[in-house]
């Protein structure tokens, strides 16, 4: 019993040597024949050139093949090889993309960008809008005019001026109310209605988003050939500044707007301006080759709606609840002097010929 046990045991010391010659033989036979070594690695790192001399233990020449499934990495390494198929280093971000690139670097930018920020916040900026102007109006209440309503009223606006307000108006919500669902709604509604009614929502959404989107340049451009003569700043506006809109200072005189109120008709039409134009890179994007440009198109369109949105919020809320006799202005057309007086005294002079200050509440 004792002899065969030593027998067995002679023959497995036997073949662990041999595997353990066989395993060795074959390390420095791959690491002699342009396999990744030590040297190689820190080589590379460095920024040498890595050699490769092709030689097995024994002197003979031997080189596995250089590609194939079975060919060594050799000269390149893991990080050469997504670097060739990004095009470009690590720090080029905005390096323009080739033929032969998989994936670009300004691309996974804005794919973090997109969906970590824009999706994750933005969309709530016009929440925190409204949560602002709720504590206002609880705190201060609306604005009343300090002598009440004096029952005389003065044409202020035209119907075809109020026909562009409210058109412009009309397809703004539109677009805002789309484009916020088409840009959040797959966090706010699929989680409670399902990814089927998001879907359905989202896709509605964007129909009515691209139908809408070519008339908010026409409503742009009627809306700026209406109201742009009135809309200049003037040296007036410089005490509005100081005195932030009279809530520092006491009363500030104004003309036909004052300058929050030209401040919001430049933001419109400026910002209005990047919105169509990006929309319609968006809507056609075969007329650029560069997807560079899309993807600046889809960050800008976003910020830009987005912000619109949110400051005509505050825009609505002035307009109607916030401040007592505005909405008259654009329902119909006409306010009551006692607003005038108090608002906009300097227009109200010039259309009447009489002193804000005669008479006055």
């Amino acid at each position: 019993m004792g002899y065969y046990l030593m027998m067995l045991l002679r023959m497995a010391f036997s073949f662990l040597l041999a595997a353990w010659i066989l395993l060795v033989s074959g390390h420095i036979v791959l690491a002699q024949s342009g396999g990744q070594t030590l040297e190689d690695i820190l080589a590379r790192q460095n920024g040498e050139a890595v050699i490769n001399n092709g030689t097995t233990i024994d002197g003979t020449s031997f080189r596995p093949p250089e590609t194939g499934p079975l060919g060594p990495l050799g000269g390149s390494s893991d990080a050469d090889f997504w670097r060739a198929l990004r095009g470009a280093a690590p720090t080029d971000v905005f390096a323009a993309p080739t033929e032969t690139q998989l994936m670009t670097r300004s691309s996974q930018l804005w794919r973090m960008l997109r969906e970590n920020v824009i999706r994750k916040y933005l969309g709530w900026l016009p929440l925190g809008v409204i949560a602002i102007l709720a504590i206002f109006h609880i705190i201060k209440g609306p604005m009343r005019i300090s002598g009440g309503r004096s029952g005389k009223m003065l044409p202020r606006f035209s119907l075809n001026a109020r026909v562009a307000h409210w058109f412009m108006a009309a397809v703004f919500i539109i677009l805002g109310v789309t484009g916020l669902l088409i840009l959040v709604g797959r966090s706010i509604i699929a989680p409670y209605l399902g990814l089927n009614v998001n879907s359905i929502i989202t896709s509605a959404a964007m129909q009515a988003h691209n139908l809408f989107g070519p008339i908010f340049v026409f409503a742009l451009g009627w809306l700026f050939v209406r109201f742009v003569r009135g809309n200049f700043f003037r040296m007036i506006d410089l005490k509005w500044i100081l005195k932030l809109g009279g809530f520092f200072g006491g009363h500030v005189s104004s003309g036909q707007f004052n300058f929050g109120e030209k401040s919001w008709f430049w933001m419109v039409i400026l910002v209005g301006l990047v919105i169509s134009a990006t929309g319609l890179l968006m809507l056609f994007p075969w007329v650029v080759d560069d997807i560079r440009i899309l993807q600046l198109s889809t960050v800008l369109h976003a910020l830009g709606g987005v912000g619109l949105v949110a400051v005509s919020i505050g825009h609505i809320y002035v307009g109607t609840i916030g401040m007592e006799g505005s909405l008259d202005s654009m329902l119909k057309g006409e306010v009551d002097e006692n607003w005038a007086k108090e608002h906009h005294d300097v227009w109200y002079e010039e259309i009447t010929g009489k002193s804000a200050t005669e008479d006055k509440p």
